[in-house]
């Protein structure tokens, strides 16, 4: 595996990709620890230090995926997280609305005008959230008191929104230049980035933990071996599941044409078992932050309870949340897969699944076959997206270290890592040096 880091810098492309990937990174991190004009950047340096470690819900999360942003008032506080909104709305308005499906369909140029919406609707998205987090700075509704912003007013207020756009808007076209010029998908190589930024502060937490307070060990040695052995089996399990799927036979028939004769093939159709990928748990949280919200500025005494109930980390948060991940696996499948396209194209390019009559018997095994292996799938995310609030809450772990043992953060990065490996061990097999998974030695024409 060294071997195809070093040989990865002895192709000329490869490591140009490389190295402009790492320089787009660096300005990334940038955008996540320049602060707002108009805070008080000292009041927060100190308001970080002392809250280090300490969860604080959805809230939390949204740091983490900054990659510490929100906790700084940064530029690029609201992450690239409005334009994954954006496009995952696109992309289920394109399954109910005909005229954006007929877009799809055009190739090229309908894909173009689907990017320029998705652009529209990340402006609209992050001005929307950029006006909602300049009010609460001024209201200390947010992370701080209300005295960090400097001038409160409007003019705080527009200008916050305006630069909340612009940090999400660059992050967005840097992302785009490293899908375009560097190495793996730029939008989820710097949510990847942001994740892993929080790791030292995560590990400083977690060896805090472990140190005496006023004499007193809270947590044993034995903790600390489970916890990092717990860490290899979830990551080992991820990965597995991650990569696993259902292979379905192909047979092509033979097409005599001419002198030459076509078809004749023996092949297979994966079928991942994690089809949905990170999306069902990303709609469940997205859900589940208003209704505690609302029914807690509700005046009834009864709305508070149900509010208090529905709070983060709770057994009634935890039930529906398992719950609402389920429905949106299936939700995510059932519109993304089409098993009676699959098995069209099958019949008109003369394919068909042993054993399966083609047309409407081929769709309905197709659709049978990824209701089942859907079904682990979603138990296998529900059991990762509860894992971190069972572990903060059952073991007093805080929020930031047990977001690394599951959850979206760990799955985002087994994902993207794997795929950017994938991408580089391409480059590296296309010019005869080994991979990171296998040998990659290709045997040349001569003996």
């Amino acid at each position: 595996m060294l071997s195809a880091f070093v040989n990865s810098f002895k192709i000329q492309e490869l490591r140009q990709r490389i190295l402009f990937t790492l320089g787009v990174i660096f300005l990334c991190r940038l955008v996540s620890d320049i602060p707002i004009a108009g805070v008080d950047f000292s009041m927060i340096s100190n308001y970080i230090k002392a809250s280090a470690g300490q969860g604080v819900g959805f809230l939390d999360m949204f740091n983490l995926f900054s990659g510490g942003a929100v906790a700084n008032c940064a530029v690029g506080a609201l992450g690239i997280m409005p334009y994954i909104s954006a496009s995952i709305i696109i992309q289920l308005m394109t399954a109910v609305v005909p005229a954006l499906e007929k877009l799809v369909r055009e190739g090229e140029s309908g894909r173009a005008k689907i990017t320029q919406y998705t652009r529209y609707l990340t402006v609209a998205l992050c001005a929307f959230q950029g006006f909602l987090i300049a009010r609460a700075l001024e209201s200390g509704q947010l992370y701080f008191p209300a005295d960090v912003v400097r001038i409160p007013g409007l003019g705080f207020e527009l200008l916050t929104t305006m630069t909340l756009v612009t940090g999400t808007l660059m992050l967005m076209w840097l992302g785009e230049q490293i899908t375009a010029r560097g190495i793996g998908n730029g939008i989820s190589m710097i949510i990847t980035v942001n994740i892993v930024s929080r790791m030292p502060a995560a590990v400083s937490a977690m060896i805090s933990m472990f140190k005496p307070v006023d004499g007193v060990v809270r947590h044993s040695p034995f903790m600390a071996a489970t916890m990092l052995m717990m860490v290899l089996v979830v990551v080992a399990v991820v990965v597995a599941v991650t990569q696993a799927q259902q292979k379905v036979p192909v047979q092509y028939a033979k097409r005599v044409v001419g002198r030459k004769v076509y078809g004749g093939q023996h092949t297979f159709m994966p079928l991942r078992v994690n089809y949905a990928g990170v999306m069902p748990i990303i709609f469940a949280q997205a859900i589940l932050m208003f209704p505690a919200k609302i029914f807690n500025m509700m005046p009834w005494p009864a709305a508070k309870q149900i509010g208090a109930a529905l709070g983060y980390g709770t057994g009634l948060y935890m039930t529906c949340f398992g719950l609402m991940i389920l429905f949106f696996s299936y939700f995510w499948v059932a519109t993304q897969f089409n098993p009676v396209q699959i098995a069209d194209d099958l019949k008109k390019y003369g394919g068909y699944i042993p054993g399966i009559r083609p047309g409407k018997s081929t769709a309905e095994f197709l659709d049978r076959t990824m209701t089942r292996i859907t079904l682990a799938g979603a138990i296998f995310l529900t059991g990762i997206a509860v894992l971190p609030s069972i572990m903060g809450a059952q073991f007093g772990i805080p929020g930031l270290v047990a977001s690394f043992f599951g959850g979206t953060s760990l799955l985002i990065i087994v994902g993207v890592m794997l795929d950017t490996m994938r991408q580089i061990e391409s480059h590296l097999l296309m010019r005869h040096y080994d991979g990171f998974l296998k040998k990659g030695k290709l045997k040349s024409g001569r003996r």
